[in-house]
């Protein structure tokens, strides 16, 4: 690739930062760079790290600047195709039957032999596994959508090894095959997210399909941002606090270190409390906001005052 190229690319990643950071999603270089290569590449991304670093935000993020429709996934354990892909009307399906049943006469009227009429109730009964009764799910909507849209296949850890399995047609040629219907191919092709909270290892099949992106928690400056990008009201000083305490118990030994949302969730508190100031006692009034287990809740009260000299020792 020449000069002119890479200069080429790496403004449209740099367009694709401005453009998150204007709907205030504020990242680092590599997922503009991730979503720039699946946009050209039509290859879905795999989107892996800790819960609470914005993995969903990202594809609600990419609709808003892409000004499309996001379709949700969300998995879990027994997730199968009828609930992801498609159902059947069967409310309809039995009107239908009702409806056969009254006009069986008109339709089998003149009809010689049984080869006869079993071609003509054949012909007339293909219509009951056809689109007409047919409920799209998120999968088959991405497929049918006439514009580009943003597929979000939320915490894809959660559902079955036999889920996955079944992505896989879907994730390598944006198509899916309906028994009683055929292939059906995506209209436009759609930018696919796929999510993980790393509770299980996802197969290689699937990994293949995709383009991956870590996501791990923010560097000191990038939370600031972050901060700044969704509370703006919030002073700097208050705001460098806040991220300091929430970057050091994410060093400590909890059994759920606060997320990028609950740091935000943080400084709104701060904003409603009308504080302009952090002490060690509006941090204990307020832990159960950056905290969602007791006993986390426990050991980081009883142990504020001598994180809070250690941050001072350190801003110093």
């Amino acid at each position: 690739m020449n000069s002119k190229q890479e200069l080429s690319a790496q403004d449209q990643i740099q367009t694709i930062t401005n453009n998150f950071e204007q709907v205030g999603y504020i990242c680092n270089k590599d997922i503009s760079t991730a979503l720039f290569l699946s946009m050209n590449l039509q290859k879905p991304i795999l989107v892996e790290g800790p819960p609470g670093v914005g993995k969903t935000e990202l594809a609600k993020a990419t609709a808003e600047i892409l000004d499309c429709e996001m379709i949700r996934l969300q998995c879990y354990e027994g997730l199968d195709e009828s609930k992801a892909l498609y159902e059947w009307k069967y409310g309809k399906q039995l009107l239908y039957t009702q409806v056969l049943k009254e006009t069986l006469g008109d339709i089998l009227e003149g009809a010689k032999g049984l080869d006869e009429s079993v071609k003509r109730l054949h012909d007339f009964g293909d219509i009951f596994y056809s689109e007409d009764f047919l409920e799209p799910r998120p999968l088959l909507k991405t497929l049918k959508a006439e514009q580009r849209c943003v597929l979000l296949i939320d915490e894809i850890d959660k559902a079955d090894q036999e889920f996955e399995s079944f992505l896989l047609e879907m994730l390598s040629d944006y198509q899916i095959s309906i028994p009683e219907i055929g292939t059906v191919k995506a209209n436009s092709t759609p930018i696919v997210f796929l999510t993980s909270n790393n509770t299980r290892e996802l197969s290689d099949a699937l990994k293949r399909r995709c383009l991956h992106l870590y996501i791990p928690f923010p560097d000191v400056e990038l939370e600031q941002r972050i901060i700044q990008s969704r509370v703006p009201d919030v002073t700097e000083n208050l705001r460098n606090r806040l991220v300091s305490f929430v970057q050091y118990l994410r060093t400590m030994d909890l059994k759920k270190v606060p997320a990028i949302s609950e740091t935000i969730d943080w400084a709104r508190t701060m904003l409603l409390m009308h504080t302009e100031t952090l002490d060690p006692e509006m941090v204990r009034d307020t832990l159960n906001v950056l905290l969602k287990h007791e006993e986390d809740i426990s050991a980081v009260g009883d142990e504020v005052n001598k994180i809070w000299r250690e941050l001072e020792k350190e801003q110093r």
